[in-house]
């Protein structure tokens, strides 16, 4: 597995592709950290939406992927574009020799994970997956708890994400809640809470699922739950629905231990309701600090997460979500969609 030079003595060069809903999560981020990077160009095969993203950016427009790769210089592509579009943008950046950094999640499909991580590799470029929730306050508090193994042995772990997303959400953008595209709740809006799975509580022995489509005139689910049992022993459940009434409710993690008991909820884990252990530790005094206001389900992380990129392409760091790191929740959905699909348990990892 080759590798790129760091790229050193200038501003790192960055391109947008997609300009919907999440960019100027990125576009604010790149320009946060101006000194070190710098947004080269934008794209968009929406005429409109392209208009808006060069009136707010300032950085030149390509209106298709092929384009925007022979003419401009970046060193790396931003994929904000569907879902389903980031497996063959990936493997075409990395054969021109760019680095890629794509939203959740990488894919829809375990094989085009696979293959967007085999194409980078292959290619000699970085592979960044955008885990930016882990970056919360509230969740490197939760992170350092269980590493410090506060929590003792853990019994059980529930994420819920209730949302609210209209029909008109759906009918804003053709691509929205269909297979191919988009995924449906538990793939796309809970895909960031599937990472604190294994990211928090560690690899996953086997899931069993249940998916529907209660309310939403679309391809894929709108509400799900999932059972999750750990190689630890531990047990838990995922519970997803974009139905909630009238507004999104809530977006938690809450772990269950033998000398611990948390709470993370909010919106979007962004508030700590309940934390107390057994033993005192030094964290404990600052659980009010970390957390924070928000009615934004996806968090202020994208400008820290953009400082390991950075520090990463730049040489002095090693990607902390990088493709093999995505595909270990991508794994987790796929499984959950298995299990739904045939009615059993499927256990992990899918292939050996």
């Amino acid at each position: 597995m080759k590798r790129e030079r760091a790229i050193t003595g200038r501003r790192i060069r960055f391109a947008v592709v997609g300009c919907g809903r999440i960019a100027p999560r990125h576009y604010e981020a790149i320009a946060r950290h101006e000194a070190q990077s710098e947004l080269v160009a934008v794209c968009d095969t929406d005429p409109a939406a392209l208009a808006r993203a060069v009136e707010a950016t300032g950085a030149p427009g390509f209106p298709d992927f092929d384009a925007l790769l022979e003419g401009s210089d970046c060193d790396a592509v931003v994929l904000c574009t569907p879902s389903g579009l980031h497996p063959g943008q990936a493997m075409r950046a990395a054969a021109a020799g760019r680095h890629v950094v794509t939203e959740k999640p990488m894919a829809t499909r375990w094989a085009d994970g696979l293959a967007m991580v085999k194409a980078c590799d292959e290619a000699g470029v970085q592979l960044f997956v955008v885990k930016q929730n882990r970056r919360n306050a509230t969740l490197q508090m939760l992170k350092r708890a269980v590493e410090r193994r506060r929590f003792g042995r853990i019994y059980m772990v529930t994420i819920n994400v209730f949302w609210q997303r209209p029909q008109e959400y759906y009918d804003g953008a053709r691509w929205r809640g269909t297979w191919e595209f988009d995924g449906g709740a538990l793939m796309n809006q809970a895909s960031h809470y599937v990472d604190l799975v294994d990211w928090l509580i560690g690899p996953v022995e086997s899931v069993q699922a249940y998916v529907a489509t209660l309310a939403r005139d679309i391809q894929v689910e709108d509400t799900a739950t999932v059972g999750v049992r750990w190689r630890s022993g531990a047990l838990g459940s995922i519970n997803v629905t974009m139905l909630t009434y009238p507004r999104n409710l809530e977006g938690s993690i809450t772990i269950i231990g033998e000398k611990g008991t948390v709470r993370v909820g909010g919106v979007a884990v962004n508030s700590i309701v309940h934390w107390e252990f057994a033993e005192p530790d030094a964290d404990d005094d600052a659980v009010r600090m970390a957390s924070y206001e928000t009615t934004s389900v996806y968090g202020f992380g994208h400008p820290l997460y953009y400082e390991n990129v950075i520090a990463t392409l730049r040489g002095q760091a090693s990607a902390e979500t990088d493709g093999r790191e995505g595909l270990r929740s991508l794994e987790i959905l796929i499984a959950s969609y298995l299990s739904a699909r045939d009615g059993r348990r499927v256990a992990l990892p899918l292939q050996y």
